[in-house]
């Protein structure tokens, strides 16, 4: 969904005699919302398609390249620098392995056993187990009886997608374990990210790009070591694999980090309920998964139920401020990265 939060310092927002102006982007911000939406959706597809031609580390390893490069040159266009610090560089590794390369992996190998349709609904449960451990790890986010309620409601949804009062029957316990826990590495990179990272001076573009080359350097350290090297390169998997990484993880961060800073996280986080539709219907649609009744709406229990954990009391000041949602760290842009 970034995969780091808001890090630099802002200062107060500027008074309309003062404040410079800014030049309007190019496309409304709903067109790249709904851009976004089907990106994020269709890369358990990709994910699948890619798995059909190289191992899972490789399929990984080539998403995180192509999704590096990308962000390199926005980073060169920009002119922006990396980061100093060790300090600083140390913690960027543990977020690298916690928000790209082990859920990446994870979501790689689960979807070797389970169809994308699956993989896409387990990772909506992400703001459920942030919901979870925010309660332990953020005193800040204290709990309400109507977020608990959503966080109950969720893991009623997840039992019910997985069809518990049948036993798990034909259901592979292992691909879906590794995908439910992929999409817990989001919250949990989002709080040490948090606890960190926060205040630490630097661009959120210099900070995610070098995450990312962080990422892809430990998955070339992995992918030799498990899976080897690729002994033939077929097209559309390779296809597959570079639309992910340039478009689901390159693109989709410069993407999210625009409507964040013209809409607010709030808003932005919406995509979050519009993933595992787009990818249900996606790996129905194309690859011809089949779908029981249990599933859209155990989906359907699940984003309700996140989407609850998610709610706040509503401001007295009016719709959300823009200008407020770049001075506060937005969790979407640390929790849901990427799928």
């Amino acid at each position: 969904m970034s995969t780091v939060a808001s890090s630099r310092p802002q200062s107060p927002p500027a008074s309309p005699t003062t404040a410079p102006a800014h030049r309007r982007p190019a496309l409304d911000w709903r067109l790249r919302f709904a851009a976004l939406s089907l990106i994020w959706g269709f890369s358990f597809l990709l994910i699948k398609v890619g798995t059909d031609g190289y191992a899972p580390f490789q399929v990984t390893f080539g998403r995180l390249f192509f999704g590096t490069a990308v962000l390199a040159a926005a980073m060169a266009v920009k002119r922006e620098r990396l980061p100093r610090g060790r300090r600083t560089w140390l913690h960027l590794t543990v977020a690298a392995l916690l928000l790209n390369a082990l859920p990446f992996s994870l979501f790689a190998y689960s979807e070797l056993t389970i169809p994308s349709t699956l993989a896409g609904i387990c990772n909506a449960t992400s703001p459920l187990w942030g919901m979870a451990l925010s309660l332990v790890a953020l005193s800040e986010d204290r709990p309400t009886r109507r977020r608990v309620a959503g966080l109950g409601l969720g893991f009623l949804g997840v039992l019910t997608v997985l069809g518990a009062w049948q036993g798990f029957d034909g259901l592979d316990l292992t691909g879906t374990a590794l995908a439910l826990l992929a999409s817990l590495c989001y919250p949990v990179g989002w709080i040490y990210v948090r606890r960190t990272l926060a205040g630490s001076g630097h661009s959120n573009l210099s900070l995610i790009g070098s995450q990312l080359g962080l990422a892809t350097l430990q998955l070339a350290l992995v992918t030799p070591l498990f899976a080897g090297f690729p002994t033939s390169f077929p097209a559309v998997p390779l296809l597959a694999v570079a639309a992910l990484g340039a478009f689901g993880t390159g693109l989709a961060v410069l993407v999210q980090y625009g409507l964040v800073n013209e809409v607010g996280p709030t808003t932005a986080q919406m995509v979050t309920y519009f993933i595992p539709v787009i990818a249900t219907a996606a790996g129905v649609g194309l690859l011809g998964e089949g779908l029981s009744w249990n599933t859209p709406v155990g989906a359907v229990i699940v984003l309700a139920g996140a989407a609850l954990t998610q709610s706040r009391p509503t401001p007295r000041t009016g719709p959300e401020d823009p200008s407020a949602a770049a001075r506060e760290p937005a969790p979407e842009q640390a929790a849901r990265p990427q799928p």
